[in-house]
Parts: C-alpha cells; structure tokens; sequence
C-alpha cells in the first residue's frame, strides 16, 4: 500500500510540474498536431500532378504534336514548349522544369521509313521525385506512340488484331500494387513519418523530463519522496508521459486509419498495440541515454541523433536487405524499425499477431536497459556531480 501511495504522490508530483512549464504537453500534442495536419495536407492529392516537363520539337510533325498532347493529357505531365536546346537546359538548371524531351527534325520520316529515330530525354535527378516521375510518364507515352505506329503499320501490311497484339507485345503483364493500389505516396511515407515523429517525441521528451531533475537539483528531493527507491521513482514520473503518449498515439490512428481512410487490411486493436509497445521502448531508450550520460544538454542531443537515424534505419525508404551487412543488424536497434515491420505484416499483409510477434518481443526487449543505468542515474540524482548546464 505505502508503495502504491508514493507512486500516486510522485505522479500528482510530475502533474504538477507539466501543468507549469507546460513544454512536454506542448511538444507532444502541439508538435504531433501540426505533423498530422502538415504531412496529411502535403501529400491530400496522392502524388505529384502536373510537373512541368519542357519539350523541343525540331520536327514539328503530326506525329510529334501527338506525342506531346499524349504526356500534357497525363496527370503527371505539364508540358512548357521551348523552340531550342539551350532555352530548356537553362529552364531544367534553374528548376522551373523536372525534365525536358528532344524531338529531332525528321523523327516523322526516319519513323515511316523504319529508320529507328532517337528521341532524347534530360532529367533532373536531383530532385528525384519529381525527375523518376517525370521520366516514366515520357516513357510510357513514348512506348504507347511507338506501339500505335507499329499497329498503323502491321495494319496496312494485311496483319490481323490477333498477331498485332502479339507482335507489339508477345509478353502481357498483370501487376498487382499490394496495399497501394493508386501508387499514393502519403501512404507510403505517412504511415511511418508520423510513428517516426511520434518517437523522436517521446525520446526528446522522456529525457528531458528526466534530465530537468539533474538541471534544477531536484533529483533527491524526487528519490526523497519515492522513499529511496529508483523504480518506485521512475514508474510514478513516467507514468503521466507514458499515458500522454500512449494517447497521443493512437489518436494519430485513428486519423489515419479512421478520417484519412489509409488501408488497413488487418487490425487496428492489433496496430494500436504495436503503438503501445514502440512508446513503452522509446521510453526504455531515452531512460538509458540519460542513465548513460546524465547531462541534458548532451543526452538530448544524442537523442535527437538517435531518433533521425531511426527514419533511415527504418526500411521504408531503402531496404534494409539491400544495406551492408554491418549495418543491417544496426537497424534492430531502433524502436521504429520493429514498428514499421508490424504496419507491414498488419496493415498490409494483414498476417496478425503469428505475423509480427518477433518484432513485438524485440520492442519488449527494450525494456531491458533501464536497469542498466538505473543505480548510475539514482547516484547523479543523490550526488549531483554533474554539470548541470
């Protein structure tokens, strides 16, 4: 009973703190705010619409004209006219177009003469969006001109629909775009730049909470009320955060899922559980970052170094199977990797709880480093032998 009481005392203790600097409220519920609105309303239309696409047209034909009205036709493609080649590269260097196409002067005649023209295509891969983009819609619109002239032709040579078909293409291919049907790229980055800024939230938060005590010297006045005891400490002052992100988390998804409509093939009791777990692990990574360096000015920066490498090594951008060796192991050292893994296998593959339970385990395993540091915090909050700026 008395251990429960001094909990309760501790927790109305951390209340009381919040309500009057009012930083952790606000760099958690404000900040995750402003992301949901942010990242929901920069990615509304799916993917990118109408990028500008320069074209120069040397051979002026009907062919050409039509291959032009076919990529403006897109919902990729704006195309800009520019009589030469030095106008669109001076256009492509100062970024008002992604990319540019060169028809050559008699690309009409060397097609119905069977003489193979070269149509020439520059890209700006620094912007590698709106340039990857850019090249496939040209692509695919020059591919679909270049298959019509092949029909016209195998036409007029007496061919049948039958062996046209099988000529232009002998191999037909049925794709099928799992989880992501429209190719829409806030479901591909959003469903884990949220989790993602959620975490380096509740690392940044967590150790600040926990590194204010060593700053203001209030750190044995907080063992004092916790009669001693590390654990009974901590679990009273965190459970507040632990409770305001837990909340804050699942109010992201329920957005997501719930008002943005993202898919969700399995269950959301089930992805709110891994949210769960990722906010009981970011915190056990945070106590051992201010355990292991207990000065705030440093533990938040190696926490905010943690947390952006967290995105990287979380795989939805770049494979983690495709990495070095050496690093491929780094990434299980980040809470979001294991997260992401379950959106994967729920929300896509809908494979349940036998579907990502390792990855459930592995954030429970995280719970392991607070004891750790746990006597090195108790005796930096005792002794106060750290600088405190």
């Amino acid at each position: 009973m008395n251990f429960l009481y001094r909990i309760k005392a501790i927790v109305f203790r951390e209340l009381r703190l919040m309500r009057q600097s009012q930083i952790q409220l606000l760099a958690t519920v404000g900040v995750m705010a402003f992301c949901c609105i942010f990242f929901l309303t920069l990615f509304r239309d799916g993917f990118p619409k109408d990028l500008p696409t320069g074209i120069v047209d040397s051979d002026n034909s009907s062919l050409s004209r039509n291959i032009i009205r076919q990529i403006d036709a897109t919902e990729l493609g704006e195309t800009i006219g520019f009589d030469t080649y030095t106008q669109a590269r001076k256009a492509l260097q100062t970024g008002e177009i992604n990319a540019f196409l060169v028809i050559p002067e008699g690309f009409y005649e060397d097609v119905l003469s069977g003489r193979q023209p070269v149509l020439t295509f520059y890209v700006n891969s620094l912007y590698f969006v709106g340039g990857a983009l850019a090249y496939k819609n040209v692509l695919s619109m020059v591919n679909l001109s270049s298959g019509a002239v092949q029909r016209e032709m195998l036409r007029a040579k007496g061919m049948s629909e039958a062996q046209i078909t099988g000529t232009i293409q002998p191999i037909a291919i049925d794709a099928h775009q799992i989880g992501n049907t429209t190719t829409d790229y806030g479901i591909y980055l959003v469903n884990v730049l949220i989790p993602g800024m959620l975490e380096a939230i509740i690392i940044l938060v967590t150790v600040y909470a926990l590194g204010s005590e060593l700053k203001n010297g209030t750190g044995k006045h907080l063992l004092e009320k916790a009669g001693g005891s590390m654990t009974v400490a901590m679990t009273g002052k965190l459970i507040p955060y632990t409770v305001l992100f837990t909340v804050t988390g699942i109010t992201c998804d329920l957005i997501l899922y719930g008002w943005a409509g993202f898919p969700l093939a399995g269950s959301l009791w089930n992805i709110i559980l891994g949210t769960f777990l990722m906010v009981l692990a970011c915190e056990s990574v945070a106590f051992f970052i201010i355990g292991t360096l207990p000065i705030l000015r440093l533990a938040i920066s190696i926490s905010a170094l943690y947390s952006i490498l967290g995105f990287s090594m979380a795989g939805f951008t770049f494979p983690v199977e495709a990495m070095h060796p050496a690093v491929q192991g780094l990434a299980a050292i980040f809470p979001l990797r294991h997260y992401y893994m379950i959106y994967v296998q729920e929300a896509i593959f809908a494979g349940g709880f036998g579907g990502w339970h390792t990855h459930a385990v592995c954030l429970m395993l995280f719970m392991l480093l607070p004891p750790l540091v746990s006597d090195r915090l108790k005796k930096a909050y005792i002794f106060r032998n750290y600088p405190r700026k």
